[in-house]
């Protein structure tokens, strides 16, 4: 079993915690760190919107969340801290409102790539100061923004999540797309772009069966795009409508580019890929485990079990760790397979 001896630093210098829980959801969500100190300690300096630094270990030289906190609450014995990651700060910029800015046909990202495009994104709303892109690379494949251009005033965050959506690859039997994420540098939160990875062709990194190493599973089943609109080269487009998921799961729209389709039937059957390929990974597992505390998003796991059936490869979408000076406890979310494996665990432990 692993052990952690967990580090909380603010503004570079460590302090003594009573208990702390890091939870990152993965899809372009902030993650948050709480944590709850002595009242001697919080309620003596001035603590809001400073530098938190989390480290899964204190022998370890980047840390696992970097963060700036957003909310303090005193008790009559301790004060419980809350901190967001920079996505937090993208999303709110630090107040209660939205990050906004706002493009016209002179100022604006028209001709960019992704990562150019979200590179100058940041600068113009100047969060490049708590995200960086040095690390930042592009989509798979490339793409430009110059169909369906920006303007107006427009939430910072989604105009990231709508670029992404835009690059799908094509190269494997079901379309994959583009996803961006935070890692530390050791210095600054750097965001960078990943293509999702392939389960089939990816070595996993860790490995974990319900006879050993995992000790609970949950599941959640996600919305998936009902309507998924494809638009490709010379202004060709093809719509993709599941009735029987229309019906029962109501009306969700999903519109993505591809450059390589040049007919609407062309758009229409990727499309239909696209819908098969989200129809795969509608169900995410939480697994409570205790190994893997260092996986993180886009990751590939194997899960053994005895009906290979239902073993294989899944993808960490993201985790949630609870911890105090007396222990910790690890959860792990992963998608691929229908809740079937979810019985067939269950079923192992009655």
């Amino acid at each position: 079993m692993l052990e952690l001896t967990p580090k909380i630093c603010i503004e570079g210098k460590e302090v003594d915690y009573i208990k702390g829980g890091y939870k990152c959801d993965g899809n372009l969500t902030s993650a948050t760190l709480t944590f709850t100190l002595p009242l001697t300690f919080a309620g003596l300096k001035k603590v809001w919107n400073k530098e938190v630094t989390f480290f899964l270990n204190d022998y370890d030289s980047v840390p696992m969340f970097r963060g700036w906190i957003k909310r303090v609450k005193e008790t009559y014995s301790d004060v419980e801290i809350y901190a967001e990651d920079a996505l937090g700060y993208m999303l709110k910029a630090g107040e209660l409102g939205e990050a906004r800015v706002v493009f016209d046909d002179y100022d604006n990202l028209d001709g960019l790539t992704v990562g150019a495009a979200i590179t100058e994104l940041l600068l113009k709303t100047k969060l490049n100061n708590k995200l960086k892109t040095g690390m930042i690379g592009d989509t798979d494949p490339t793409l430009r923004t110059g169909n369906n251009p920006f303007r107006g005033p427009l939430v910072a965050l989604n105009i990231v999540k709508e670029l992404l959506a835009r690059a799908i690859n094509t190269d494997g039997d079901l379309p994959r797309p583009n996803i961006g994420r935070i890692v530390d540098d050791g210095i600054y939160s750097q965001f960078v772009i990943e293509l999702e990875s392939d389960l089939e062709s990816t070595i996993p990194k860790y490995v974990f069966t319900e006879k050993y190493n995992i000790q609970d599973i949950k599941i959640t089943k996600k919305r998936i795009p009902t309507i998924i609109i494809v638009k490709g080269d010379n202004n060709t487009s093809g719509t993709f409508t599941h009735d029987g998921a229309l019906s029962a799961l109501d009306r969700t729209y999903f519109e993505v580019e591809n450059k390589l389709e040049d007919s609407p039937a062309g758009c229409k059957d990727f499309a239909a890929k696209l819908f098969e390929a989200n129809l795969k990974v509608q169900y995410e597992y939480s697994l409570k485990i205790i190994d893997g505390a260092y996986l993180v998003e886009n990751d590939v796991v194997k899960i053994i079990t005895d009906d290979q059936e239902f073993a294989g490869n899944y993808r960490v979408i993201g985790k949630n760790i609870k911890f105090s000076p007396k222990g910790f406890s690890l959860a792990l979310t992963i998608n691929r397979k229908p809740p079937t494996l979810a019985e067939y665990i269950s079923s192992k432990n009655n």
